[in-house]
């Protein structure tokens, strides 16, 4: 058979290993398979469409498929979903035009899974009524945006505090919904330490957004098929003509496992930095997938879009006959909430004890510009380090100028420095931008000094 990349999803990793492999072997047959209709596309901004921000689903859109088949030859399937993977045939068992299609075989010299993950919907009383969502996917966003507009919800309630869950309290404030995010544990994003929860806690509230803590959604009931509240275990009963579940995503590696594939402790596949699985000529990329945390040396699952687009570039190098290696992640993040940035880089100090580490930390508040300039706020840095003085994490809330020094400190970590090197960093300072000593060498200066 003549040399054949099969590619089993046609989102960010998928679609990047498909041109990576394009560019570097322009004569070789490539095919995308792809479960859904949709490919190509920014499921990140998919709050932003519900509030109303972006007015349109068609602005996440990158680009169709006509652009992956005629500009560049690959042979991109819609509606085609993988069942299973035969390794030891090199055949991959497709269904083509939905769950009436043919079943057929697919041969391939090489495969890469990027079949990414799947919102999680617990499976409570009620879970079924029409009016609750997740959000992961454009189709889920066309459904929703499809209900807002028939049914016209005034209530709505958001299961789950962490990013998407965030994000979506403020697309339905922002539609003018009266909303109530219920969360089971005690702090908004677990990802996030000390008093950097509560001031989110904190814009939330300020902008009406209702947040019940400790408490976990029991049930949901309605009329005429509709939900109308949600039931939290405590028997406290919230007013819900809307939605969203936002308590995580799991990795959709069920068809890799079935095939043998090794997969770790997270569920996902375990990948080397290749991004090679546990079986020859199979590669996998993106949120299906684990990878290298460089700062605890842990195999992690990282679940976001700019690290599976960069080991879809080294999975389609790979697999088409280069060498490349995907040097891991130290988990950087940002998310902006209403008037409120808020971002992290490597570990919070729980994770930097759980990983064996002498750790400790320290917060710090400083002006984000010139304190004479007008218009600056105040930026909360919070920085995890060991006891040899090296950087282990970073988390930064402030309502100007934090996603882009979380960076430094993500380039920091890369480098393993230590927090009295970060303070020596030459950094760009103006009155408009920051004061003369910006708030990352501020906190490390501190971090230092304790």
């Amino acid at each position: 058979m003549r040399d054949r990349l099969l590619i089993i999803g046609g989102v960010a990793a998928g679609l990047a290993a498909a041109m990576q492999a394009r560019r570097r072997a322009p004569e070789l047959d490539i095919t995308v398979l792809e479960k859904s209709g949709d490919i190509s596309y920014g499921a990140c901004g998919l709050p932003y469409v519900i509030s109303g921000l972006i007015p349109t689903l068609d602005q996440l859109r990158v680009h169709g498929p006509e652009y992956f088949r005629e500009r560049y030859g690959i042979d991109l399937r819609l509606h085609s979903e993988a069942l299973e993977i035969l390794p030891a045939k090199s055949i991959v068992r497709v269904r083509a035009g939905g769950e009436t299609g043919e079943v057929r075989e697919e041969g391939y010299t090489r495969l890469v899974l990027a079949s990414g993950a799947q919102a999680v919907c617990p499976p409570l009383p009620g879970h079924t009524l029409a009016g609750i969502f997740v959000m992961r996917h454009l189709c889920d966003g066309r459904r929703m945006l499809d209900y807002l507009e028939r049914v016209g919800p005034r209530t709505a309630v958001v299961v789950g505090a962490g990013y998407i869950g965030l994000e979506m309290a403020q697309a339905f404030c922002e539609r003018g919904l009266r909303t109530t995010i219920i969360e089971a544990s005690h702090n908004v994003m677990s990802t996030l330490d000390g008093v950097l929860c509560e001031r989110v806690a904190e814009e939330l509230r300020a902008k009406g957004v209702e947040i019940i803590f400790g408490e976990k959604a029991a049930a949901f009931e309605g009329g005429a098929g509709r939900v109308e509240r949600v039931l939290t275990e405590t028997g406290r009963a919230v007013a819900a003509d809307i939605v969203n579940i936002g308590v995580g995503v799991r990795p959709q590696s069920t068809l890799a496992a079935s095939a043998g594939l090794e997969t770790g402790e997270s569920g996902a596949i375990t990948t080397d930095a290749e991004q090679r699985t546990s079986v020859q000529n199979i590669y996998a990329a993106g949120d299906c997938c684990e990878v290298l945390h460089r700062v605890s040396g842990r195999r992690v699952w990282f679940p976001l879009g700019q690290p599976a687009v960069r080991q879809g570039w080294v999975a389609g190098e790979n697999a088409s006959g280069f060498e490349a290696r995907y040097a891991g992640i130290v988990g950087t993040n940002v998310v902006k909430v209403f008037e409120l940035e808020l971002a992290r880089t490597g570990l919070s100090l729980a994770e930097a004890l759980a990983s064996g580490f002498e750790a400790d930390a320290i917060e710090s508040e400083t002006p984000s510009r010139a304190s004479y300039y007008p218009g600056g706020s105040k930026i909360l840095t919070r920085l995890v380090y060991d006891r040899s003085g090296r950087l282990l994490g970073a988390q930064m809330v402030g309502r100007e100028g934090v996603a882009q020094r979380i960076d430094v400190y993500a380039a920091a970590l890369h480098s393993n420095l230590k927090v009295d090197e970060i303070e020596r960093l030459d950094l760009a300072y103006a009155p408009p931008y920051a004061p003369t000593i910006d708030p990352i060498q501020r906190a490390a200066h501190r971090a230092k000094l304790k």
